[in-house]
């Protein structure tokens, strides 16, 4: 058999590895092939090696208020277009609810509240970044009827008295920003007594635009930035409150200590307040600060 001959060192990695056991049964086709074989092997073990541990991807955990479901869901998507080496997982719920798990060590890195309360507290108490909270948008409220109802809500909130309205849904004002506007805009009007017993709590303004959607509420007061969403808009008709029946909804954001040190999380900060952010927040309906 004709001898080949190689440079590598026959004790090395890659002849243990790779090259010695393909000689005897590739030899007669030549060192090409047998070259070959190897700079593949190589090629792919290194693949490997640097697709799982140079190009890992860091993660942003974020709280966010439900009314900021459907635009910081888009503000994400265009983030992690242009910034691919960070993920973003955004949790949807109720401001009250997540400033109490936030004290109880939920693991967040940003939390987006529908109450600039609620950071400024956080950052008071120690479990955020004092001088990080900024207010971000301003919210509103509308009154909102399924598609398929007789009733306008153009007419403004005297249609909740109607007797077609059995049940009006409005986010739980304990621990929901927009459920305490909606109270006390309902008040400001004189109705609240009067609706007392139709009102239905929702968990948070998700829930409460959901009851709306799928009959479970006759009549919802809700956040603009989902009667606007696609789903929303197709199924429900709306009128915008106004703003002088309710306390300013000044939403803020604030850095809590886990994301204290992340330079990802500075960077998605400022994406947020850049042109492009601001736009998608614009067109849910936000008022920009």
């Amino acid at each position: 058999m004709q001898q080949i001959k190689v440079l590598h060192c026959k004790n090395c990695f890659f002849w243990q590895v790779f090259y010695h056991p393909f000689i005897p049964s590739f030899a007669r086709r030549g060192k090409r092939k047998v070259k070959w074989l190897l700079q593949c092997t190589v090629v792919i073990f290194l693949t490997i090696y640097f697709s799982s541990n140079v190009w890992a991807v860091e993660k942003i955990l974020i709280a966010a208020a439900s009314d900021l479901n459907f635009a910081m869901n888009e503000i994400c998507r265009d983030f992690e277009k242009t910034h691919p080496g960070i993920r973003v997982e955004v949790s949807y719920g109720s401001s009250g609810n997540f400033y109490a798990q936030i004290k109880q060590g939920a693991p967040f890195d940003i939390f987006f509240s529908a109450d600039a309360s609620y950071p400024e507290r956080l950052e008071e108490e120690g479990f955020a970044v004092k001088g990080q909270r900024k207010i971000y948008a301003i919210g509103k409220i509308v009154l909102l009827v399924p598609k398929n109802s007789s009733l306008n809500p153009q007419k403004g909130l005297i249609i909740v008295l109607n007797p077609k309205i059995k049940k009006i849904a409005i986010a739980n004002p304990k621990h929901a920003p927009y459920g305490r506007a909606a109270e006390e805009s309902l008040r400001y009007y004189g109705l609240l007594d009067k609706v007392q017993g139709k009102l239905v709590f929702g968990e948070n303004i998700s829930q409460t635009a959901q009851f709306v959607q799928t009959g479970a509420a006759d009549a919802g007061i809700i956040a603009m930035s989902l009667a606007i969403s696609p789903g929303m808009s197709e199924s429900g008709s709306y009128w915008i409150i106004p703003t002088e029946s309710y306390s300013r909804l000044e939403q803020a954001y604030t850095v809590l200590q886990r994301g204290k040190d992340k330079s990802s999380v500075k960077t998605f900060l400022e994406f947020v307040q850049a042109k492009k952010g601001k736009k998608v927040l614009s067109d849910y309906g936000f008022i920009l600060p």
